[in-house]
């Protein structure tokens, strides 16, 4: 049933999209921080994409399920159908932000990851439904490249402190003794300096969906169609309910248009891709920028396993753990400021692209935008130098503004307005499933057939990026029917 929904102005789907600022912190340190912390916590390269699996999994499961409870949901004393979920999220992923730079070893890290993907998945999927159910038609461009601004805000922020805090904090010293604590069998090699972006996460995680919450009212159901949800509730016994959402999902998959299917060709390389960015930039900048060769990571790890077995240390061994230590923070820091570059270029094009999707098209704008992200990934290890790298960031960074808004309000014109949760669920299926596929296949592959090097593992992420250009061609909102 379409809806007639009024025009709002500018400053009110500023404020129905502030929340996602605080929720895209928090992915910011994922992609950023979490892959590092793991290496610093004993990771290997090829434990990588498995150490990963949370993400892929718990949007897999959550995002489509949330969005399907969402749709049948109206709680007027919490916020209305979306509100409620996106604040629990929010609140869930604060006090895991908080609690997991005190990680005392990796199981703890990776299991912390879990608590943490589910919050943040929880939260964000009814909030790309709350701007469908906000927005006529008209406006879906201006309302989802508005939360691509915000996305590239919250990410922005999150590098850039971690860039920032590296830099104010670090403390080379203190980084020795933490390496080498004779005889302790909890050595924690997480730096101080990343606690506080953690910290800084975790308040605006929760501060910036409470200003959404009570700045943006929700739609309220129909007379008709609270009617129906209650007769609904009234006719379908427990089990059935439980099972709902799995069987609206099942039926939603079945009467998709044509242009989520072909989106889905685009979402597996892309997305693909991208895992290959998050888990790899670091690694590379250790090796492309920062010189840390295969041999000097098998040495440092040989003083680390040293060092928690309390053996004793050479002074040129510790020395030598040190300079890698710090080398290893400074590369870090250089993803920050990378990631802070590219969703900075994010923050301040994603309206702009907004012109340009009405005058070419926005298949024309999202097919542009994917070659520059596959360009800027096969340029990135051959520039040797820290400012120069911030170069294809930029081209990254008009790339994101797209993938982060144009895909959804594309979607969003053939699809119901009554089971617009579940679909928008559908569509992080489509993004997570690639992600799953990496997390399960990429260790192998970077092992036996990349030379288990970052480098190559860049490389190979800028392929996939041309790849899903060429698919993306394919994608036409006007041959494509609303699903019913």
């Amino acid at each position: 049933m379409k809806i007639n929904k009024p025009k709002l102005n500018f400053w009110q789907i500023w404020n129905m999209n502030v929340g996602f600022f605080g929720i895209q912190f928090s992915f910011g340190l994922q992609q950023t921080a979490i892959n590092p912390i793991f290496e610093f916590l004993g990771a290997h390269h090829n434990e990588l994409p498995l150490l990963n699996l949370a993400g892929p999994v718990t949007g897999l499961l959550i995002q489509p399920i949330i969005g399907a409870i969402s749709d049948k949901t109206w709680l007027p004393k919490w916020g209305g159908r979306r509100k409620p979920f996106f604040l629990i999220g929010a609140i869930a992923a604060s006090l895991c932000l908080f609690a997991f730079p005190f990680s005392p070893g990796l199981w703890f890290a990776v299991g912390l990851l879990w608590v943490l993907d589910a919050a943040n998945n929880t939260a964000m999927e009814p909030y790309r439904a709350f701007v469908g159910d906000k927005l006529p038609d008209e406006q879906l461009t201006f309302g989802y490249q508005m939360q691509s601004l915000f996305v590239g805000a919250g990410i922005t922020l999150a590098n850039f402190s971690l860039f920032l805090f590296q830099d104010w904090f670090s403390v080379p010293a203190d980084a020795a003794a933490s390496l080498c604590s004779v005889g302790a069998d909890d050595v924690n090699a997480i730096p101080t300096w990343v606690y506080y972006s953690f910290f800084l996460g975790a308040f605006a995680s929760v501060a910036t969906v409470l200003w959404s919450v009570f700045k943006t009212p929700e739609i309220p159901p129909t007379d008709e169609e609270l009617v129906k949800m209650k007769q609904e509730k009234a006719d379908t016994s427990f089990g059935k309910r439980l099972f709902f959402p799995i069987l609206e999902i099942v039926h939603a998959i079945g009467n998709m248009p044509k242009l989520m299917w072909r989106l889905a060709a685009v979402y597996f390389f892309q997305w693909y891709a991208l895992f290959c960015y998050w888990q790899f930039i670091t690694p590379m900048v250790r090796k492309s920028l920062k010189g840390i060769s295969d041999a000097d990571t098998d040495r440092y790890e040989g003083i680390m396993e040293a060092c928690k077995s309390g053996a004793e240390i050479s002074t040129v061994d510790t020395a030598f753990a040190q300079n890698i230590q710090l080398l290893s923070e400074q590369a870090l820091a250089q993803t920050g400021l990378m990631n802070g570059t590219y969703n900075f270029v994010t923050m301040i094009t994603a309206l702009a692209l907004v012109p340009l999707a009405v005058k070419y098209s926005s298949k024309i704008v999202y097919v542009v935008s994917l070659i520059l992200t596959g360009i800027a990934m096969l340029s990135m290890p051959y520039i040797n130098n820290e400012y120069a790298l911030l170069i294809p960031m930029v081209l990254f960074g008009i790339g994101w503004a797209a993938m982060m808004g144009i895909p959804y309000a594309m979607v969003s014109q053939v699809i119901p307005e009554d089971r617009r949760g579940v679909y928008m669920g559908i569509v992080n299926m489509m993004i997570v499933i690639p992600m799953l596929i990496q997390t399960v296949t990429f260790g192998t592959i970077i092992e036996n057939f990349l030379g288990n090097n970052a480098v190559n593992a860049i490389l190979f992420g800028g392929v996939f990026f041309i790849i899903a250009a060429l698919l993306a061609t394919r994608l036409n909102v006007k041959n494509s029917h609303r699903a019913t």
